[in-house]
């Protein structure tokens, strides 16, 4: 096909989701910020489109949401309205979304008000709820383009597992948020939709893979949205501010959940673990959510818990700002009667590295093949000076493997995660607790959310997913101009390691969150929550004391 097709084709995509949103709605948005207007969080609470009422509901809390769901005090048409307008709004600051079905949510929300006043009773725990999805979950007859021009028009012919288990717990699915072309990079940008901005700085990346979700939960665009998570995407959106639980693999597919509270994670996970998922999803492994496990009876009913912090993963050295994160968790986690003792990484290098192989094997024919039929040009930077370049670009997929070299980097794998379960094991003989360390604390990411382009590493995330450890993010702060001041250093891992330190500098990360993840051990997604609410209540405690 001919080089324009792609460009008239995604322009085309671009005018019906421009369309999709409703005229007048979009006329009450006249004051929107200009693009000199970095920060844009504070713009629903005096935008004309909400509503007194409905900047109320999209504030909410889920716990709170539901709560009034449940007791028929708000109606799912009154809370999905208030979610689609708001989505709409943080659209328009950040281009988070690709495809809006607000019509067909309404439709869906009204149905569920029906069914509750006729029975006084909800269709399931998320009754009403309004649930963002990542542009990859197939909604059927909606399309997922999943970044690439050659799969606009195709649509979906049925459900992914989850939407139909969420679906059938009541909750509204209304948009799908943007995503990298070929789900491979750590920012957000592509050739239909184009970039999504941190709402918190938009000089700076929303991350990705799923950085349109995390823009749009930033901005309280949905109440909990469903990420996905490869080499550590999930966990790539600490840079809008947000919690996010990443699931062991055998739960449901590489699908996670994303919210504004613990809340929204806990009653989400809950939600779709009773639902049975491994009666429809062959990889699912047969789990329900354990009230036993949440309560910590295998971690000494969390009365004194042992943490461990990696302060430094010996392949990447963290900026200050998010050394200050962990300092301020070790200190509050102090302050409430923990033992925190320092966590030593083992062979963290060697596990990112197998990573690659594994993950990045035959990825450059994969993505010739779905750029083929239109010709649009594979992305090799998400530096925005080289948008629609073609030569001269900065990353290139790579090749091939043979099945041989393939299955010893798996069994590579398969012996470190053998290696660091026994390592971990051993801490026993150092917690104090008679038992091994109940959960590590780490940064996200070696910094806060970089400028466009400049988002390389996913180190310390990738590293979990390796091996398949449960781990939940934490927002802690933001990056603070007084505080966070370059601190020198003289010797550095690598190259990398040198070049990301020579990045920092606190102006250039204005306004960026802060988070640490806390991380436990394959399927201790109750216990992680517990452990979560623990150290997120150390920190407000601390912070209200300060």
């Amino acid at each position: 096909m001919a080089a324009l097709d792609w460009r008239a084709i995604a322009a085309g995509k671009k005018a019906r989701q421009v369309a999709s949103i409703p005229k007048e709605w979009l006329r009450k948005l006249s004051n929107i910020p200009t693009q000199n207007d970095i920060s844009v969080t504070s713009y629903p609470s005096y935008c004309d489109l909400l509503s007194e009422k409905e900047l109320n509901i999209t504030n909410y809390q889920v716990d709170h949401l539901l709560h009034q769901l449940s007791r028929g005090e708000l109606s799912a048409v009154e809370v999905t309205t208030a979610f689609c307008k708001r989505a709409v709004i943080a659209h328009q600051l950040t281009n988070c979304l690709t495809e809006i079905f607000i019509e067909q949510a309404l439709v869906h929300a009204a149905t569920l008000d029906e069914h509750f006043k006729k029975t006084r009773k909800i269709v399931g725990l998320l009754h009403g709820l309004p649930i963002s999805l990542k542009d990859q979950v197939n909604v059927k007859g909606i399309e997922s383009t999943m970044g690439y021009v050659s799969w606009v028009n195709k649509y979906a012919e049925r459900n992914a597992v989850l939407v139909d288990i969420l679906e059938a717990e009541g909750a509204v699915l209304y948009v799908k948020t943007n995503v990298p072309q070929t789900l491979m990079w750590a920012e957000t940008f592509n050739h239909v939709f184009g970039r999504t901005y941190n709402p918190h700085n938009r000089s700076l990346t929303s991350g990705g893979s799923s950085g349109g979700e995390g823009a749009l939960i930033a901005l309280r665009g949905a109440a909990i949205g469903v990420g996905s998570d490869i080499g550590g995407q999930i966990h790539q959106n600490p840079f809008c501010v947000l919690w996010r639980l990443r699931l062991a693999t055998v739960i449901w597919s590489i699908l996670g959940p994303i919210s504004n509270s613990i809340g929204g994670l806990k009653v989400f996970m809950k939600a779709v673990v009773d639902a049975q998922p491994w009666l429809k999803d062959p990889l699912a492994v047969r789990k329900r959510w354990s009230e036993k496990e949440y309560q910590l009876v295998e971690h000494g009913g969390g009365k004194k818990l042992c943490f461990a912090i990696l302060w430094d993963d010996g392949n990447i050295g963290p900026h200050p700002p998010i050394t200050r994160g962990l300092e301020m968790t070790k200190t509050a986690l102090v302050r409430a009667g923990h033992k925190v003792i320092d966590w030593v990484p083992l062979k963290h290098g060697e596990i990112y590295n197998c990573l690659h192989i594994i993950w990045g094997a035959g990825a450059y024919e994969d993505y010739e093949t779905m750029t083929a039929p239109t010709g649009e040009p594979i992305i090799e930077s998400m530096n925005p000076e080289l948008e629609g370049l073609v030569e001269g670009l900065s990353f290139r997929p790579s090749g091939g493997i043979s099945a041989y070299q393939l299955w010893q980097a798996q069994k590579k794998r398969r012996d470190l995660r053998e290696e660091y379960l026994q390592y971990w094991q051993n801490t026993i003989t150092v917690t104090g607790t008679g038992r091994p360390v109940d959960a590590i604390i780490s940064p996200v990411a070696p910094c806060a959310a970089p400028p466009h382009g400049q988002n390389k590493h996913a180190n310390y995330t990738m590293v979990w997913n390796g091996l398949d450890y449960t781990s939940l993010v934490i927002p802690v702060s933001n990056v603070d101009q007084r505080l966070d001041v370059k601190r020198p250093r003289k010797t550095f891992y690598n190259d990398t390691d040198k070049a990301i330190y020579e990045s920092y500098d606190p102006a250039t990360f204005k306004n960026a969150p802060i988070a640490i993840q806390v991380i436990g051990r394959t399927l201790e997604e109750e216990a992680v929550i517990a452990m979560a609410e623990i150290v997120d209540t150390a920190l407000k405690t601390g912070i209200a004391k300060l």
